[in-house]
């Protein structure tokens, strides 16, 4: 093939219907060879004859979809200035639209001799073999007016899933398409999305990454993908051969024609490269001193403020150009919905500490695209000051993992938290009202992918990650979990049934607080691991989705089908906005009240006593009630009953609240039901909660 200057812009490999223009940033390579292989894995070398703006470019005629490769760079091995070339590396395009094949650890992919465990030498043998290759790729797709469904905030249910184990064991979706993009688009499995009122799938992540050598060495994966090896390129393992970008595209299509937004989870804070010790895959022989931050005084270090042993360097143009690049190619190109970034204090780290008017999220700011998308973060990272809930930017939702925290200690029955819980349930006004954002900034959720199952949170007080085969040495220890009298699986009824009464109190509590609900994966069908609360090396029905519909699967489904709807149904549950301070005459929008009706006061919300009344109203917005002559009820008022003691409690119902008779909407114990009149007092079973609907 014949090879010219090129251009410098756009960076990847660019097909234009009659040649490929190539364009890898490297600011301290001194050469860089494009290569490409035949099916046969014969390589062909051609060095790259333009150098532009730390920029090597070639336009290679000839070059079509299909084609196989990758990138060797030349330039100085001196780990102590930062610099770790080795042109006998096979290196990744970090612009790569497409893969094939993944790593093996077998061959010689590290920098230096891998058995001398001496990252500070050098190693000469070859490492194609053992590296994926990039592929050209076919931008056309037939998105037949695709438009992005656009779900307000305040309506948006999220529901977090992966890709391959939410459909591996569906009996319903046919077998070639189970674990992959189009399975999560089978009728079956959108009805069940749509029968538990989600509009927003948030998969966990689909960039293409490899497993760790500690995994590969103990013969596990990296089920879950943090661990992104190119931030283009849609995962080949959720796809037919070689179909990844189409499948994803059609993935996406399917979704929004259903009404379904796609979140993303995307990894920007870190490589599957590792610490020093770990392969030279891509970013670290293209230019490593560039792309991660590197120890002050120590250059052959990285800092890891990820736990993953390396950390981008976002205060560098061009990662930061990268991350910017790759985001708007998701949306551009592939249509999805909004993006939840993992560690996202990293990004805002320009220099030591996070801040807000980072570089990243000033472009993120004004960019015209990604501003209009969802922007969820999970504000922390392992880093000084890195637990940054409540301090993101105004376009930012975030992880509220004070929420999570919160409803799990409550519920627990732990004392003292009745004015953090008041605070969550009504949208985390004390994190996020100062900024100027609004309730749905608070993204609620009370399990994740990250820790334990609802149904392990309520019978397991003590992680059981063996399996790992890291000595249960990982995932968190501080769970705030209980197991209600019996560690683990248990045929005792009583236990099984306060399991379940436990698993719809934090159910309802999460889908009618102020905010935006996220629900985990399974959690509907009460699924379990067993006790494992960090399945990310677990590609097996330990992980896996388990479409078990059995008596207590379906009662705990309906439930949450009930709840979800009765949410829809009333706007109160739904606000743009927060609880107002000073509510129009005779109507508060909100109140809290002992169990013997009488106001909550300053002393009660620290006091031994666990339960407590929630008063909840949907009132005109202040823009109609200036128009009023005389405030009048107006909408719809709720009674939440809360009862998290292990003996039931009697409450009153608060008079003086413009309400007569309330009706029993909900009740976790199903020990209630019919008509109450204001001054009534109900027997709250222990462990349950009631909502009640004025009904006059």
């Amino acid at each position: 093939m014949r090879i010219v200057s090129g251009t410098h812009e756009p960076q990847g490999v660019t097909f234009d219907g009659a040649g490929c223009n190539v364009a890898l940033f490297s600011e301290n390579a001194e050469r860089v060879d494009l290569c490409l292989f035949d099916d046969a894995g014969h390589e062909t070398r051609l060095t790259l004859p333009g150098h532009t703006c730390h920029v090597w470019h070639g336009y290679v005629e000839g070059m079509i979809p299909g084609q196989k490769y990758g990138f060797r760079v030349y330039g100085p091995y001196d780990p102590k200035r930062g610099h770790r070339f080795n042109a006998h590396k096979l290196l990744v395009d970090p612009y790569a639209r497409a893969m094939v094949g993944t790593v093996d650890y077998r061959r010689p992919v590290f920098g230096f001799p891998h058995a001398s465990k001496n990252p500070a030498l050098f190693d000469s043998n070859d490492s194609a073999s053992g590296v994926p290759k990039c592929v050209v790729a076919e931008s056309h797709f037939d998105w037949r007016n695709d438009t992005w469904p656009c779900v307000p905030w305040e309506r948006t249910i999220l529901y977090e899933l992966h890709a391959a184990g939410f459909t591996k064991r569906h009996s319903e979706v046919p077998e070639a398409e189970r674990g992959t993009y189009l399975g999560l688009t089978h009728p079956s499995v959108i009805g069940h999305l749509r029968s538990i009122g989600v509009t927003s799938v948030e998969l966990m992540p689909v960039f293409e990454s490899v497993s760790e050598v500690h995994l590969f060495e103990r013969g596990l994966t990296n089920y879950w993908g943090y661990s992104p090896i190119g931030f283009f390129a849609p995962a080949q393992r959720f796809a037919s051969p070689g179909r990844q970008i189409v499948d994803f595209k059609e993935m996406v299509r399917r979704f929004h024609a259903e009404g379904f937004e796609v979140i993303l989870d995307v990894v920007y804070n870190h490589t599957a490269e590792g610490g020093e010790h770990g392969p030279t895959l891509g970013l670290r022989g293209v230019d490593n001193a560039a792309y991660y931050r590197l120890q002050k005084g120590n250059l052959a270090r990285y800092e890891d403020l990820t736990g993953c042993g390396n950390t981008l360097d976002v205060a560098h143009p061009q990662t930061l150009k990268l991350i910017c690049d790759s985001l708007r190619y998701w949306v551009t190109e592939m249509h999805v919905d909004g993006f939840r970034f993992d560690l996202a204090s990293t990004l805002g780290r320009d220099h030591e500490h996070v801040d807000r008017l980072a570089a990243f999220f000033d472009i993120v700011h004004q960019d015209p695209v990604l501003c209009r998308m969802k922007l969820i973060a999970e504000p922390w990272d392992l880093g000084s000051d890195g637990y940054q809930v409540g301090n993101f930017p105004v376009l930012w939702s975030e992880w509220n993992g004070r929420y999570r925290d919160t409803i799990r200690r409550f519920w627990k029955g732990e004392v003292g938290v009745r004015g953090d819980m008041a605070l969550r349930l009504t949208g985390s006004s004390d994190l996020f009202a100062r900024s100027g954002r609004r309730p749905t900034a608070s993204v609620n959720f009370v399990t994740s992918h990250d820790g334990f199952t609802l149904r392990d949170l309520v019978s397991y007080e003590r992680k059981h990650n063996a399996a790992n085969g890291e000595e249960n040495r990982d995932g968190a220890d501080d769970n705030h979990s209980y197991n209600c009298g019996v560690e683990g699986e248990t045929d005792d009824p009583r236990v099984i049934a306060l399991r379940v009464r436990s698993v719809k109190n934090m159910m309802a509590t999460l889908l009618l607080s102020l905010g935006v609900p996220m629900l985990s994966m399974g959690d509907e069908l009460f699924r379990t691991q067993h006790g494992n609360n960090n399945a990310y090396a677990q590609d097996n029905d330990l992980a896996y989705m388990p479409w078990v519909f059995g008596a207590l699967e379906s009662d705990i489904l309906f439930f949450v089908h009930r709840v979800a709807r009765f949410r829809n149904r009333h706007a109160a549950f739904c606000r743009s906005r927060f609880l107002r301070g000073s509510a129009p005459e005779s109507a508060p929008e909100s109140a809290w009240f002992r169990p013997d009706g009488t106001p909550m006061q300053h002393a009660d919300w620290r006091s031994s006593e666990l339960g407590m009344v929630y008063y909840l109203a949907e009132t005109p917005p202040p823009t109609q009630l200036s128009a009023m002559k005389k405030p009048a009820r107006q909408g719809e008022a709720f009674l939440i009953c809360f009862n998290p003691a292990a003996e039931s409690l009697h409450v009153t119902l608060p008079l003086g609240l413009d309400a007569r008779v309330w009706t029993v909407s909900l009740d976790t114990a199903e020990t209630l039901s019919g008509d109450l009149s204001a001054g009534d007092t109900l027997v709250l079973a222990e462990q349950s909660m009631v909502v009640l609907t004025r009904v006059t």
